[in-house]
């Protein structure tokens, strides 16, 4: 298993998030020789972007995302400080 972990807390930007990723994919393809495709990058900072971005607009405090590769595929984790079980919100209109 391949592990790595950012911790955020306060105010970040999307890119700082999806850096995150980006350089974790990278260590994983330099470091242990797990090839990663483009496809496979892109869809991992999408999903690491919205994860985060949710914790952030809906907890009331830090959030702790952690990336693994496990049997071949990619864990993403995202840790917020909220009590509240996630629910599906209607669409922002935004």
């Amino acid at each position: 298993m391949v592990t790595g972990e950012g911790r955020r807390s306060g105010a970040g930007r999307g890119a700082d998030r999806r850096g995150l990723a980006r350089s974790f994919l990278t260590d994983v393809q330099a470091v242990y020789g797990l090839p990663v495709s483009a496809r496979v990058m892109e869809v991992v900072r999408l999903v690491v972007s919205e994860l985060v971005t949710n914790a952030r607009k809906y907890a009331p405090g830090p959030c702790l995302l952690t990336l693994e590769i496990r049997e071949g595929a990619v864990e993403v984790t995202v840790w917020d400080s909220s009590t509240t079980l996630p629910s599906v919100l209607a669409t922002d209109p935004r």
